[in-house]
């Protein structure tokens, strides 16, 4: 698993369906939604130039993304 900026993976989460939620991130904090049926996802992804993995691989399993779906994109 690569290191990420949070840049990269708004972008990624942005590519799988997700839009930005202003209401719910705050300070440095970006929070994003997606909405599908009944069911409805929110991320919370830090402002940072690298995001630890650990925090990277927990964003993806919130989002419901497997490691080779974020390198897909």
């Amino acid at each position: 698993m690569p290191i990420l900026s949070s840049i990269q993976v708004e972008r990624i989460l942005k590519k799988a369906g997700f839009v930005y939620a202003p209401k719910r991130g705050k300070g440095s904090h970006t929070a994003l939604c997606k909405v599908k049926k009944d069911k409805k996802r929110l991320v919370i992804v830090p402002r940072k130039k690298e995001i630890p993995r650990g925090t990277l691989i927990a964003i993806l399993e919130q989002a419901g993304l497997t490691r080779e779906d974020s390198l897909n994109f």
